[in-house]
C-alpha cells in the first residue's frame, strides 16, 4: 500500500502583494503602468497594496472625472487621479486617492518624499532618478504593508521622511550617501551600474544594489522612529551593543582595519560590525529583504518550506517564536534554491550570505519591534 502523501500547509498570505491581473486577466506587474496585452492604463494603490486596471471616470459638476478601478459597479468605485511624476523620467505609475487630490497634492505619497531631484540636466540623471524612484516604490510600498509610519517632511517636518537624490557636480566634491534627523541622502551615481559595481569590488561587498541601499538608510530613520524614543532601547542595546560609542571614530577604525575576524560569527555582514547603529541597519535591510522576497514568492504560489531541499532548521531553543521560526526557516530553504538557480545561470547568489544565530536573534528583534509598530 502507497503511503499518503502529506496535505500541503497552506501558504501565509503575503504581508504586500506582488502578483497582479489586468481587466483583460493578463498577468502585468508592480512597476507597469500600462497593460501590455489590453494597453489599458494601469495604476497602483498603495494603501490597498493592489496594481488597478484603470477606466476614465466621468467628470462631476463640471471637474475632471479621474480614473476608476475597471469592472467595479460605478457607485462603488473610489476614484484616483495618477501621479504627475507618471510623465517624467521618474515614470511613476502609483495613484493619489480622493483625499489626497482634496487635500490638493499631485505627487503620490511615494513622490512625495523625494524633497530633491537630481540636476537632469546631467548625462544620464534622468535615467539613474528613474532607476532610483522604482526602487524606492518598492521599498515604501512594502513599508506601506508592514503598517510602518510613512509621511513625508513636508507633511510632518518634526517626524517625517525626505530622500535628497544628489549628482556630484565634475569638478565638486563627492556626494556622502547616509541619514541624518529624517533626510537620507543618495548619492545618485549609484545607479549607474559600472559605478557601483566598481564600488563593490573596491569596498570588498557581496552585494550592493539601490534597494539595499535604501533599505539600509531607511534602518537608520526607523531606529530614530521605534527604537530610540522606546522601551525597546534597553533590549536593542543588550544584542546591538551601545550606540553611544563614538560612531566617527568607529567608522574611521572599520575602514582602516576592516571587519574583526569572526564577524560572520555575530553579524548579518561584514560592515554590520562597524559600530551599533551601522548592525541595526544592515540588519533591518535584511529584514525587509526577507519580507518582501518571501512576500513575492508567496504571491506566485511559491514557498520555501515546498521546495526540494532541507536545512538545518532554526529552533525554539534559539527563539521561541513559532510564527518568526517559519519566517526565517523558509526564508533559508528558499535563498538555498534561488543560489543554485543563479549558479546555474553563471550569475552572483542571490543571496550571498549566511545567518549565524546571534544575527538570527537580531532579526526576531527587528521583527517584534515592527509587528509592535503595526499593533
Amino acid at each position: 500500500m502507497l503511503p499518503v502523501a502529506a496535505t500541503p500547509r497552506a501558504l501565509p498570505a503575503p504581508t504586500t502583494a506582488r502578483a497582479f491581473s489586468c481587466a483583460c486577466g493578463r498577468p502585468v506587474f508592480f512597476r507597469n503602468s500600462e497593460c501590455l496585452a489590453c494597453h489599458r492604463p494601469l495604476g497602483y494603490a498603495a494603501l490597498r497594496g493592489q496594481l488597478l486596471a484603470l477606466e476614465a471616470a466621468p467628470s462631476r459638476s463640471g471637474r475632471r472625472g479621474g480614473w476608476r478601478e475597471a469592472g467595479v459597479p460605478a457607485r462603488r468605485a473610489p476614484r484616483y487621479a495618477r501621479c504627475a511624476n507618471l510623465d517624467s523620467a521618474a515614470a511613476c505609475n502609483w495613484l493619489l486617492d480622493s483625499a489626497e487630490v482634496l487635500a490638493g497634492f499631485t505627487l503620490c505619497r511615494c513622490c512625495r518624499l523625494t524633497r530633491t531631484v537630481p540636476d537632469l540636466a546631467q548625462p544620464g540623471a534622468g535615467l539613474w532618478w528613474c532607476r532610483i524612484e522604482q526602487a524606492k516604490r518598492r521599498l515604501v510600498s512594502s513599508l506601506i504593508g508592514l503598517k510602518l509610519p510613512v509621511v513625508s517632511k513636508a507633511e510632518d517636518a518634526e517626524q517625517g521622511l525626505a530622500f535628497d537624490l544628489l549628482l556630484s557636480a565634475p569638478d565638486g566634491p563627492p556626494v556622502v550617501t547616509g541619514h541624518a534627523d529624517g533626510v537620507i541622502t543618495l548619492d545618485v551615481s549609484e545607479a549607474d551600474d559600472a559605478r557601483r559595481e566598481a564600488r563593490r569590488h573596491e569596498l570588498g561587498e557581496p552585494y550592493r544594489t539601490l534597494l539595499g541601499h535604501l533599505r539600509h538608510e531607511t534602518g537608520h530613520y526607523y531606529w530614530q522612529c521605534l527604537v530610540e524614543p522606546s522601551a525597546w532601547l534597553q533590549p536593542w542595546r543588550e544584542l546591538f551593543g551601545d550606540e553611544r560609542e563614538d560612531y566617527a571614530q568607529a567608522l574611521q577604525r572599520h575602514y582602516a582595519d576592516g571587519a574583526p575576524a569572526d564577524w560572520g560569527q555575530r553579524f548579518v555582514s561584514a560592515y554590520a560590525s562597524a559600530h551599533p547603529w551601522e548592525d541595526w541597519a544592515e540588519t533591518w535591510a535584511h529584514y525587509l529583504h526577507l519580507v518582501d522576497t518571501l512576500d513575492t514568492a508567496r504571491s506566485f504560489g511559491l514557498d520555501g518550506e515546498r521546495v526540494e531541499l532541507s536545512y538545518e532548521r532554526f529552533d525554539a531553543e534559539l527563539v521561541a517564536d513559532e510564527g518568526f521560526l517559519q519566517l526565517i526557516n523558509s526564508w533559508m530553504e528558499l535563498t538555498g534554491v534561488l543560489n543554485e538557480l543563479s549558479r546555474s545561470m553563471g550569475v552572483a547568489d542571490f543571496y550571498p550570505f549566511v545567518l549565524s544565530a546571534p544575527a538570527v536573534r537580531k532579526l526576531h528583534l527587528v521583527h517584534r519591534i515592527v509587528a509592535a509598530a503595526r499593533a
